[in-house]
């Protein structure tokens, strides 16, 4: 059986998704929780791997389990309005979609009150369902406060401070200018044998009611660190030091460069993986996996 589950969580005390020995991290976690409430050990395939400090309010992974964990799954305790109703419905296994759709609550119960991670929901996977090679696109936000925005303590876990004030309107045009398929290199922390050619899909930065400077950035996948990067990038045209060309320029020349700052994690947060249509899943994942293997 897989399930999907839907993941929200503030980064800030953790170091990233990945599971690490004697680290606390995301996935371990979840992970942990889970074998708690049904044996085994089970092991979750994330759609996109954040960093020590970045937020997810829209993360998604996948969790197959084995049979015996599937028994433990539908022989949860029946609720209190079923042992009332007598012993016929309080014996009865639960459906097996009720199960799944319960188990969110289940992970919520072992992590405690006012986690910082939290199972919003968990259901069965659509058949062909990948979590990581069947998504088409990530969609990540960025938000800075500037000098005109001011600092709110109750955002400082999710917003970067920057001691200038911004042009938002030449911050975008730089954005928009990268939008395409492109080697992403000059953007992106090298890792060997790893592909830096994306598909940026969106990418534009504009004022909230509250005068936060935000960035929305869409793309295929992304490569270690390239949002930061790209991030950074238009800061420095937000504060006069790059021309919203030179985003461009810098972009075709390939290389890491100190031109501009990777700026923090803290304001960083994945909100959407985008998925095709359910009878597109299977097609989409064996399309990613194929591709990842040829580049």
């Amino acid at each position: 059986m897989r399930i999907r589950l839907d993941i929200a969580y503030d980064g800030t005390h953790f170091r990233g998704w990945a599971r690490q020995p004697g680290l606390r991290t995301v996935q371990g976690t979840i992970e942990d929780a889970v074998t708690r409430i049904l044996g085994g050990s089970p092991r979750l395939v994330v759609a996109g791997r954040t960093d020590a400090g970045v937020h997810a309010s829209g993360q998604v992974a996948h969790l197959d389990l084995d049979d015996d964990q599937v028994a433990r799954l539908r022989a949860r305790r029946p609720r209190r309005r079923d042992r009332e109703a007598g012993p016929d419905a309080a014996d009865a296994a639960p459906d097996a979609g009720d199960a799944v759709a319960a188990l969110a609550g289940r992970i919520a119960g072992v992590l405690g009150q006012y986690p910082d991670v939290v199972v919003s929901r968990t259901s069965t996977a659509p058949e062909g369902f990948d979590a990581r090679f069947s998504a088409t696109s990530r969609r990540y936000e960025y938000r800075i406060a500037d000098t005109e925005t001011g600092y709110d303590p109750l955002e400082r876990h999710r917003t970067t401070t920057v001691r200038a004030s911004l042009d938002v309107a030449a911050m975008d045009a730089a954005a928009r200018s990268l939008i395409g398929l492109h080697d992403f290199a000059a953007y992106c922390k090298p890792r060997d044998e790893a592909t830096t050619i994306r598909t940026l899909l969106e990418f534009d930065w504009r004022r909230d009611a509250q005068r936060t400077v935000v960035a929305h950035v869409r793309a295929d996948a992304f490569c270690h660190s390239m949002v930061r990067a790209l991030v950074g990038a238009c800061v420095a045209v937000g504060e006069g030091r790059l021309a919203p060309r030179d985003v461009v320029d810098l972009r075709d020349e390939g290389v890491r460069t100190s031109e501009f700052k990777v700026l923090a994690a803290r304001g960083l947060t994945l909100t959407e993986v985008g998925y095709p249509a359910d009878d597109l899943l299977a097609a989409r994942a064996v399309q990613t996996r194929n591709r990842r293997d040829a580049e």
